[in-house]
């Protein structure tokens, strides 16, 4: 049957035919219905993709407001930065609460005969003095030493300045105050000469004699060591060990800078040719190039003086020398003496570091006695005004009562 139906022609055989086409027909439904799920596919993928492009759009957007907004904040930031004020400086200084432009000044403490046993920190405070700058000295007892281990220093507008050469010389160029402006260059290098004479030599000879008569040192300049130190303990105590350390110390000095290898008898001798020397540049004047003072006054000064005012009961060559054979330098410490140091007696007596700045006054008991009974006045004379007051009030008031009761019986 099947091999008949085969072989005849598809228009001769018009049954099959609709056979065939009802076939397709149904076979076209089941294709629909197999078609609508595959083209919902990509419907639903186009759907899926939109939705997925929002929430990438939505993403970018916040991402984007959170950049702004932490844009925004970096701004804010910068601006309170720029508008907050700059944190406060820093010194490194022992003065914390100094003022603009005063001069702090450390060095050793005061003694009865001279205001200071370095004369190196004299030599400053002469000059600071000599020139006219605002200064104030310390009261550290001693305690403090430079960044290079060294007094004096000074500290100014929260630096440290150290060494008395250097700080002498910053001075000069930071207020204009050159005491050598008006040398020659002759002279100038006259000056330098002498005072490297001055304060590598002659000096260290004066401190062999203290390295090698400690005891000398504390009796001819009556240290009272427990004052200078700010110390409780016994002077009798503080004395021994400062026989014994500050001659070790200084024996060890002297051999470093070569004076302490000659004997006693040849460091004496260079002491009178340094003195001889000065007094022969010093002459008839008043000061070592004229009539006006300059640096190198103020350094033979801060060196003399420990010379000259060392007690006359403690025997000493070298002073004696001075007083004997150079009487022109004795009147050249005094003249440095009363031009840069009029208060000198007060500094002596009372150990004054200050001296030089105004104390306030202290009331007097006749000023407070004074005070006391212009105040007691002024309460007595208040207590008797309200006296008064009371009485004229009470006056009125009796008055005002015998015109109610006069009124009273002329209407009775």
């Amino acid at each position: 049957m099947a091999t008949e139906v085969a072989q005849i022609p598809a228009e001769e055989t018009p049954a099959v035919a609709a056979s065939t086409e009802n076939a397709e027909q149904a076979d076209k439904p089941a294709a629909a219905t197999e078609a609508a799920p595959a083209a919902a596919a990509p419907a639903e993928k186009e759907g899926a993709g939109d939705a997925a492009q929002d929430k990438d759009n939505k993403e970018e957007k916040a991402d984007g407001a959170a950049g702004d907004g932490e844009a925004k904040k970096e701004e804010a930031t910068a601006v309170a930065k720029t508008d907050a004020p700059p944190p406060a400086q820093k010194f490194n200084v022992h003065k914390a609460n100094f003022e603009k432009d005063i001069i702090y000044l450390y060095q050793f403490s005061r003694t009865p005969l001279l205001p200071s046993l370095s004369p190196y920190c004299l030599k400053v405070e002469t000059w600071l003095r000599l020139v006219g700058l605002k200064y104030e000295n310390v009261d550290h007892k001693m305690r403090f030493r430079s960044k290079k281990g060294q007094l004096p220093f000074i500290e100014l507008n929260g630096e440290e300045i150290a060494d008395s050469a250097i700080i002498i010389k910053e001075l000069s160029a930071k207020y204009d105050k050159n005491l050598d402006a008006g040398l020659t260059a002759e002279q100038r290098n006259v000056s330098y000469a002498t005072i490297a004479m001055l304060e590598n030599h002659l000096i260290w000879i004066i401190f062999y004699w203290r390295a090698k008569y400690p005891d000398n040192v504390l009796k001819g300049y009556k240290v009272n060591l427990q004052h200078a130190l700010g110390l409780r303990l016994p002077n009798s105590i503080l004395n021994f060990f400062f026989k014994i350390t500050f001659g070790r110390k200084g024996t060890k000095k002297l051999k470093a800078h070569g004076i302490g290898v000659h004997s006693a008898e040849e460091i004496e001798e260079f002491g009178k040719s340094d003195l001889k020397v000065l007094s022969e540049m010093l002459d008839c004047k008043p000061f070592f190039f004229g009539d006006e003072p300059t640096t190198l006054d103020v350094v033979a000064f801060a060196v003399l003086s420990q010379l000259h005012y060392l007690s006359k009961d403690i025997a000493y060559p070298l002073r004696d020398y001075m007083t004997e054979k150079c009487p022109n330098l004795i009147g050249h410490v005094s003249r440095m003496k009363d031009k840069c140091f009029p208060d000198w007696d007060e500094i002596c007596t009372k150990l004054d570091l200050n001296a030089h700045i105004p104390k306030p006054e202290p009331e007097t008991k006749e000023g407070k006695e004074g005070g006391e009974q212009e105040k007691s006045n002024e309460q007595e004379g208040t207590e008797g005004d309200k006296i008064e007051k009371e009485l004229e009030k009470d006056k009125s008031n009796e008055k005002e009562s015998t015109e109610e009761n006069k009124e009273k019986e002329e209407t009775k």
